[in-house]
């Protein structure tokens, strides 16, 4: 099903540059005001490669600069093309949200593209035009992947982990922390048989879009553009199973921005298929452990906390239904739109807030930026392939996949038709 063929990276020397003062986070999570302070940073900053330096300019650029400073970094030597196609195994090292110190492993590869309809490629949200346009119109450009699409996919048997382990073993291409204090380890898969098992274990599934859904569209937009350009039939792609302990899926929370928090008594609509239980919270520091002794072990139920900033969480349950539901709908449906009216419509309007980290929400709530913070457990791995696999997407803002593919690891030249095995 999915069809991966290893490549000849595009990479920054390590004695020419600090990859660490050259690393920036994926384009789409840049900040307008935090362009400037990456672009300073090193004259050979990835973000040179991938914005303008004035999010205004945006609109009115051709990315010919791009494409200029992309030749001129190599004629200098400061980015080097490897000799011989291969995989590239990617360790990233990280601290989870509860402390842990996590390694996510996962592996580089150019990727066939596929049409969604295919069901081998297969999204879990909707995308917007304009970052399509933008990006569509970057890779005319440089004719290159500058960013990395993040694919999940099903190993429980461990067959790719198995192929990788000799080349995480040996000695390290390039290592680098990236802003998000996150420390990458690159190294080298080019020993054929290795190659063969990870291609045959990947032939047999389809693989789920994590993250970079924009830019796999605006792969299938530039594909249809220049048919017979075998170049442009692959895209940069970075493969992890989903299903390994540093593959971490985070929830995404709620913040009710429209309204006001519902007297006590409201809360009695929900009875009698919801149970429910309060909890004292002091403040919003002590969230992230009574959210994991009183909502995470409620993670195969339909769950949510409710936070209106009394200093009281009233924790919500009731047994699921059936296989298929997901527990964000039914919140959506039962509680955003039953309780506060807020449909879909309402949501994409700007009526809810998505924030990632739930000591934020809670401080916003008690801020007054907002009526009350709605905390969630995370999805799990088997509910993204469920849904995905039945040809549906999650519902917006569903899930949070961490650490992010920084930008600058390795770049893909579309003209990679020689030297191919």
């Amino acid at each position: 099903m999915t069809a991966i063929r290893p490549f000849r990276a595009l990479r920054y020397d390590p004695a020419r540059v600090d990859l660490a003062r050259v690393l920036v986070p994926p384009y789409d999570v840049i900040a307008p005001e935090e362009r400037e302070r990456y672009w300073l940073r090193d004259p050979h900053s990835a973000i040179r490669l991938e914005l303008t330096r004035d999010a205004r300019d945006e609109a009115d650029t051709d990315y010919r600069p791009v494409a200029e400073a992309l030749a001129a970094w190599q004629r200098e030597g400061v980015l080097v093309r490897d000799a011989r196609p291969a995989l590239y195994g990617l360790a990233q090292a990280f601290d989870a949200p509860d402390g842990r110190r996590l390694v996510r492993s996962g592996f580089l590869a150019e990727l066939h593209l596929e049409d969604y309809e295919r069901r081998i490629v297969r999204p879990h949200e909707r995308t917007l035009a304009g970052p399509k346009a933008d990006r569509l119109k970057l890779l005319r450009a440089a004719r290159a992947n500058l960013s990395v699409i993040f694919l999940l996919f099903e190993d429980r048997a461990g067959a790719v982990r198995e192929a990788l382990a000799a080349a995480f073993a040996g000695e390290a291409l390039a290592r680098g922390v990236d802003p998000a204090g996150v420390e990458n380890t690159l190294v080298r898969l080019d020993e054929p048989d290795a190659i063969a098992r990870v291609q045959a274990a990947l032939a047999e599934r389809p693989v789920v879009i994590a993250d970079g859904h924009h830019r796999y569209e605006t792969a299938l937009a530039y594909r249809d553009e220049c048919r017979g350009d075998r170049g442009a039939d692959y895209t940069l792609a970075y493969f992890a199973d989903a299903f390994d302990p540093g593959t971490l899926l985070l929830p995404i929370h709620r913040v009710i921005l429209k309204g006001s928090a519902p007297a006590p008594s409201a809360w009695s609509r929900l009875a009698p298929r919801w149970g429910c239980s309060e909890v004292a919270l002091p403040g919003p520091e002590a969230l992230p452990a009574v959210l994991a002794e009183h909502l995470a072990p409620l993670a195969d139920r339909h769950a949510f906390a409710a936070d209106d900033g009394s200093g009281v969480l009233r924790i919500f349950q009731r047994p699921k239904e059936g296989k298929g539901e997901l527990a964000i709908r039914v919140l959506h449906r039962e509680v955003i739109e039953g309780l506060f009216g807020l449909d879909e419509a309402a949501v994409r309007e700007g009526a809810v807030a998505f924030p990632k980290d739930p000591v934020r929400a809670a401080r916003d709530v008690r801020a007054g930026r907002g009526a009350l913070a709605l905390y969630v457990n995370p999805l799990s791995p088997d509910d993204v392939f469920r849904v995905t696999a039945a040809g549906e997407l999650l519902p917006q803002k569903s899930t949070f996949f961490q650490p992010k593919l920084p930008t600058g690891l390795v770049f893909r030249l579309l003209d990679d038709g020689e030297a191919r095995p």
